[in-house]
């Protein structure tokens, strides 16, 4: 919004020609950033005020291990907040005809929206079910595939390279030149929405302990904003995508600033939610950030990627998974209880050194992915 009002004044007046500099989209993105961060800052010590006045508090699984009971009560919802402090500075500062942006922003307001609607119904039943899960999955399906559809079917409205490349895979390791992997659309398009589904209720999962979640939330946010600038940067007319050989889309550079957003809220939100959290994000958080992180992962061109850069959040997933399936098939437990974070709470893990080790994990699972760019 500011670039699109503010930048034509350069040309009408030339002491205004300062404007120029929102033309840079990594100008855009520290401002966003910051923008994010301080409206995080400002507003959660009366968000959480609110929300302990409303008594929204965490209610908590009577399964779940006994230090998890104090934590009853507990403010939730926060990431009501986080959705705010993101929103707003991608509004913004980012450039609001960009279909990637829209389709982006779309997806996260409307996965919390679901998130919303899950959370309010754990409160007013104090319990934890919450919205059935398959009218999650419905909700979660429905929104993703029209922000999807948006993106792949209207041909005419988009920009011609990512027209071309749209329904190819690229292969970690791999140069995309060489070995890229075709799909027709009407496979592509369903797998692109799984892809957004599942890495949203695949941070959901992880969502468990205070700070288990944003943090590989913002690592993973900061890596796609890199990923998202270097495929839609071009510097004297030398594409560093195309010197890397990884797929090259001009207009998925402007998802930087939406990069940039998530990094500032979940950094504001993490100084309230770390050990011993005054605040929790809930689903209204949690679904939004993985919903925001799966498109991500389908416009950048690094949906196989988002299986080692989202290392953390798919273990916590295959967990879940190999749990429910164990018992159903053989009656036994392969984990002391899923997902994988309450097993390591069970064998008598301090929950800090859950947290830290996971980050720790999140950050060397980044690096990697960052470095597949130059090994292929």
């Amino acid at each position: 919004m500011i670039y699109e009002l503010f930048y034509p004044l350069k040309f009408h007046y030339g002491w205004l020609s300062w404007l120029n500099v929102l033309r840079y989209i990594p100008f855009r993105t520290i401002m966003a950033t910051m923008t994010a961060m301080v409206l995080t800052f400002v507003l959660a010590p009366w968000f959480i005020r609110e929300l302990r006045r409303k008594q929204i508090g965490q209610v908590v699984r009577a399964e779940g291990p006994e230090t998890h009971k104090i934590k009853a009560g507990t403010p939730t919802m926060g990431g009501a907040l986080i959705l705010l402090s993101l929103l707003l500075p991608t509004v913004l500062w980012a450039d609001l005809r960009n279909p990637f942006v829209l389709a982006t922003t779309a997806v996260t307001a409307g996965y919390g929206v679901i998130g919303y609607l899950d959370d309010f119904l754990k409160i007013k039943r104090r319990s934890s079910g919450g919205l059935p899960g398959r009218y999650k999955l419905i909700g979660q399906v429905l929104i993703g595939g029209a922000a999807v559809a948006y993106t792949f079917l209207l041909a005419s409205k988009l920009p011609p390279d990512w027209v071309e490349i749209r329904t190819r895979l690229s292969i970690p390791f791999v140069a995309f030149s060489k070995f890229p992997i075709e799909l027709p659309l009407w496979a592509y398009v369903p797998f692109a929405v799984f892809v957004v589904v599942a890495t949203s209720n695949a941070v959901n999962l992880t969502d468990g302990l205070d700070g288990l979640a944003i943090g590989p939330v913002i690592i993973n946010a900061g890596t796609y904003l890199i990923l998202a600038y270097i495929v839609g940067a071009s510097i004297a007319n030398f594409s560093l995508a195309t010197y890397l050989d990884i797929p090259a889309i001009a207009s998925a550079g402007e998802l930087s600033v939406y990069c940039g957003s998530v990094i500032g809220a979940g950094i504001g939100f993490l100084w309230y939610n770390t050990y011993p959290a005054q605040v929790f994000m809930g689903d209204v958080g949690s679904l939004a950030l993985g919903g925001g992180l799966g498109m991500l992962a389908v416009f950048t061109k690094n949906e196989l990627l988002s299986i080692i850069l989202g290392g953390i959040f798919f273990i916590e997933t295959v967990s879940v998974i190999t749990q429910v399936l164990s018992f159903k098939l053989t009656g036994k437990r392969v984990f002391l209880m899923a997902p994988i974070h309450h097993h390591y709470e069970k064998k008598g893990w301090a929950e800090p050194k859950i947290i830290v080790r996971f980050w720790i994990i999140s950050i060397l699972l980044a690096l990697v992915s960052l470095a597949s760019m130059k090994l292929r």
